[in-house]
């Protein structure tokens, strides 16, 4: 009975990472059962509110800092100079839209922590390359198992390949404006990949702005 008592003190004081583990039997066995699990459920609802308080922020942030922005390289710099700490993420690329020629092509406008791949140019063609594809698919592309040549990310440790590479089309209306790809040495969580799917949203509205200008 103490160490319920305990627990039920600890956790009406916000302690959610007490559990009772005493050996119990009969009606306390159930109540502590029950405790438990209410424990569970109120760190399971207490993450869930953290998360959506995180993106909320984020969103905002964002949000606020493209605002009034008028030039595409100044916008897609900061972008991914701002982002890529908060995702994790320690390289990144942005290329955007290019179609005065004859072909639409995907041009490299922004670069974080970037070192050249092997065998690849800064310009892509629709359907060419992870960026290309994601531009012909309008849909984003986790990649978990990164191939040993594609990219490798410097630290001050040395160089790795990536556990995760994201590449992320940013759409306004149908149209494919630009092209994001992000790599880490850790898992984008979903909660990462919410922040970055909705986050694309509101950076195709801004690049629409700057290029109809």
């Amino acid at each position: 009975v103490r160490a319920i008592a305990d627990v039920a003190t600890a956790v009406t004081k916000g302690d959610l990472t007490r559990n009772i583990t005493v050996e119990a039997q009969g009606e306390l066995a159930a109540l502590k059962g029950n405790i438990n699990e209410m424990i569970r459920n109120l760190r399971e609802t207490t993450s869930r509110n953290a998360e959506q308080d995180w993106l909320k922020t984020n969103l905002a942030k964002f949000t606020r800092m493209m605002q009034g922005q008028k030039n595409l390289h100044t916008v897609s710099q900061m972008i991914l100079s701002e982002l890529a700490p908060v995702v994790g993420a320690a390289h990144g690329v942005f290329y955007t839209m290019d179609s005065n020629g004859s072909e639409p092509i995907l041009k490299l406008t922004a670069t974080y922590a970037y070192k050249e791949r092997k065998h690849l140019n800064k310009e892509f063609r629709i359907g060419e390359s992870l960026i290309g594809q994601a531009a012909y698919e309008k849909q984003r592309i986790l990649i978990t198992d990164a191939p040993d040549d594609y990219v490798q990310i410097n630290s001050g440790l040395g160089e790795a390949k990536p556990m995760n590479i994201i590449v992320l089309p940013i759409v306004f209306e149908g149209a494919v404006l630009a092209v994001m790809e992000l790599a880490s040495f850790t898992r984008f969580t979903e909660t990462y990949q919410s922040l970055l799917d909705q986050l694309t949203e509101s950076i195709g509205v801004v690049l629409n702005t700057i290029q109809a200008n």
